[in-house]
């Protein structure tokens, strides 16, 4: 009967927050000077008008599904990884480098090992902001923020220097040869492989975290390590360990959107999806598949927000607003619960 009534309150909660973003939503749209029956209209119609608009949804939803993932797996175990954007950027500088620097390796095998050496690579990044809090206790917000900004310049100075296009002049690395590019696997859409790779690694880290051994124990320390550490739980090891899964699955998104949609190292290549993850996985109650159905919905909000902007001239920063709003419901109605809870004693 108890489960049964939280279930109730829950629901009632996430429909109370979806009918308070509606009326917010349509508000800023009418402050913008336009209908928002009209607008969404034209919302639906920009997601589900084609076969290319939807199959976005979906193009757009891969780097937030594999970004928010690796937040996710952090956050649960008590590793506030804010550092997903640096991740994505360590992913495709190492893919990028693997799929350029060994032109003799044949096409699906150079594919695996770029796809390795980011996983590889992302995870050893945030490796050292798990290390600074394991050894020195200092906090891992900060370290994961400031090696953000490293690895971005970076690669900012990698695109100007070794990795610059000979045969340009533009900042931005040489092509990437059409055997390493990830397939479409949709005509006449941008739907290409590394999205069914996506959806097989939240399979994968959905069964890590909820039907393994490690899984429970980097969800028992992110819930209590002291009390962890008191039944015999490898505190020190589960945060290591989140960490580097943290930073792998953010550095994949980085490497598939090198190999898939760019096809060549540029600056500003994430489009900050990596700070967009830490919303996703927030909003998704840091569950692997609520991050993927947040991505795809966030994705969605996004296609659709496009179509409004070109009809009606309402910008489509009103998503981002809109996830915030979500966010702060979210926090606020934690808060109220924790409030009620200590009011009880």
């Amino acid at each position: 009967m108890t489960a049964l009534a939280n279930r109730k309150h829950t629901l009632l909660d996430v429909l109370t927050i979806l009918l308070l973003t509606l009326v917010i939503s349509a508000l800023l749209i009418v402050a913008c000077g336009a209908s928002p029956v009209e607008a969404a209209g034209l919302f639906v119609k920009g997601i589900f008008g084609t076969k290319s608009s939807f199959a976005e949804i979906f193009v757009k939803a891969c780097p937030l599904i594999l970004t928010g993932l690796g937040c996710a797996v952090a956050f649960r175990t008590g590793f506030f990884n804010i550092g997903a954007e640096g991740q994505f950027y360590v992913g495709a500088l190492a893919a990028t480098m693997v799929a350029l620097g060994l032109p003799q390796v044949p096409g699906v095998v150079r594919i695996v090992l770029c796809f390795v050496a980011a996983f590889v690579c992302g995870g050893l990044w945030a490796l050292i902001a798990a290390v600074f809090k394991t050894r020195f206790n200092i906090s891992e917000i900060i370290v994961t923020i400031m090696l953000n900004y490293i690895v971005i310049n970076f690669l900012g100075y990698a695109v100007r220097s070794f990795l610059m296009d000979p045969a340009g002049n533009v900042p931005q690395s040489a092509k990437i040869d059409q055997a390493v590019q990830l397939p479409n696997l949709i005509t006449s859409t941008r739907f290409h492989a590394g999205i069914v790779l996506a959806f097989v690694l939240a399979a994968v880290v959905w069964f890590l975290m909820e039907k393994t051994t490690v899984g429970y124990e980097l969800k028992a320390v992110g819930l209590n390590s002291r009390a962890a550490a008191c039944n015999g739980v490898p505190v020190v090891r589960s945060i290591i360990s989140s960490a580097f899964l943290s930073g792998g699955l953010a550095a994949i998104a980085g490497s598939i959107e090198v190999l898939a949609i760019q096809k060549k190292l540029m600056e500003g290549i994430s489009a900050d999806c990596g700070y967009t993850a830490v919303l996703i996985a927030l909003v998704a109650f840091n569950r692997p598949l609520g991050v993927v159905a947040v991505a795809i919905l966030y994705a969605a909000m996004e296609v659709g927000a496009s179509s409004m902007q070109r009809q009606l001239g309402v910008p489509s920063a009103i998503v981002s607003i809109l996830i915030g709003v979500v966010v702060v419901l979210i926090l606020a109605k934690e808060m109220l619960r924790w409030y009620n809870l200590r009011k009880k004693g």
